[in-house]
């Protein structure tokens, strides 16, 4: 693949076209003039078929109340099946406007104030917000660390549960930002100590179409046969996959039927969000027409990380780059070069890179930062470049 020629065609100019990534830097780190490398969407456009299903819905003009017809079930069953093996129907799946709100109404929806969740850390900071902003108590189980590969100590994870007496288990899979795709086996075992102590399973598989080499990607709901269907509520989404996060629409998928009742009461009590039509559209022309898209930003993606890893093995060696196993972010450990608590400022101040850095993700995680690897290869050679020539300085 002529990864220059991809980037040239693909990659577009963001900035100013009022962006959260690149247009907010002034806001979020004080500073306008950084190269952004955090928020988890890429500077790729999304497939030509996506493009030009909304512009065909744009030429129709009306933009009234929509709703999710067949085709678009078809679509996303198709997808599920194929390359996840997934069987749902329609009574299995909800609509909401993003995987984040979602987190934050499975939370209320199935525990009470003052209850104990779970969660596994570094992990994505809006599990804290979303236990933490609804008066539950957050409960942390860090994952351990081997020289840049993370794995879940089941024992230490079943102790939190049981002396906290959680009532529900958040789950990153792939794990975001230690780009972990777990595999069966692993997640087999957080799932029978969870069943063995009543905890409800909410897992966050937004980044599930990222997986590369011989790590596959394991839905949750399929662990076993599907043996833990009755414990789940798995939440999904096709705005990684295809850059569609500002369309702002997801699914909610639950098999049990009480816990989906449960969960249908509590969106009516709080009104429930009409589906968005422009999402519908997209995500649809994306399930059929966007798997080859999807590859060769897959591999933009790998080419990407492998550059990064030469470079700093090469010239900063004590740099550790957690393995590429799933999503498209790389968890970077820079405290071979520096105390853990002046990484913040050195990616910010000196090497002029706005990053999400390990704090964010864990309460231990001072001396980490994450790239965003779903970039043009430019960004990433000058963030490289950057980072080794301020250590090297």
């Amino acid at each position: 693949m002529d990864f220059e020629k991809f980037c040239q065609e693909n990659c577009v100019e963001r900035k100013g076209t009022g962006t959260l990534k690149w247009d907010s830097l002034q806001e979020i780190f004080g500073d306008a003039d950084l190269l952004p490398l955090w928020v988890a969407d890429m500077e790729i456009q999304s497939p030509k078929a996506v493009r030009d299903a909304l512009i065909k819905r744009v030429n129709h003009g009306v933009f009234g109340y929509g709703r999710v017809e067949d085709s678009y079930y078809d679509a996303f069953f198709a997808w599920q099946k194929e390359h996840h093996g997934m069987d749902l129907a329609k009574e299995n799946v909800r609509f909401a406007t993003g995987v984040v709100g979602s987190l934050y109404a499975a939370v209320r929806s199935y525990t009470k104030e003052g209850d104990s969740v779970i969660i596994c850390s570094p992990v994505y900071y809006p599990f804290y917000d979303a236990i933490l902003n609804a008066g539950r108590k957050l409960v942390t189980c860090e994952l351990d660390n081997h020289e840049g590969y993370y794995t879940l100590d089941l024992a230490k994870f079943e102790k939190e549960i049981a002396d906290n007496d959680v009532k529900m288990f958040i789950l990153c899979s792939p794990h975001n930002p230690v780009s972990r795709v777990w595999t069966e086996e692993e997640l087999a075992g957080m799932f029978d100590i969870c069943k063995k102590h009543g905890v409800l399973v909410l897992s966050d598989e937004i980044h599930q179409d990222f997986a590369y080499g011989d790590h596959k990607f394991i839905s949750s709901s399929i662990v076993k046969g599907g043996a833990y269907k009755d414990i789940l509520i798995l939440l999904n989404a096709g705005s990684k996959t295809f850059n569609l996060a500002g369309l702002i629409h997801s699914h909610v998928i639950i098999f049990n039927e009480d816990l989906m009742k449960t969960y249908d009461e509590y969106i009516k009590s709080i009104g429930c969000p009409e589906a968005n039509v422009m999402g519908l559209t997209a995500l649809e022309a994306a399930y059929r027409g966007g798997a080859e898209w999807l590859e060769n930003v897959k591999a933009l993606i790998c080419h990407n990380y492998e550059y990064m890893v030469k470079e700093f093995a090469e010239k900063c060696p004590k740099i550790v780059v957690t393995p590429l196993e799933g999503t498209y972010l790389s968890w970077i450990d820079l405290r071979g070069y520096m105390p853990g608590d002046q990484v913040a400022d050195f990616i910010q101040k000196k090497c002029r890179l706005a990053c999400d850095v390990g704090e964010w993700f864990s309460f231990t995680g001072h001396g980490f930062v994450r790239f965003n690897l779903a970039t043009d290869t430019k960004n990433i050679k000058t963030a490289v470049e950057r980072v080794i020539q301020n250590i090297q300085a």
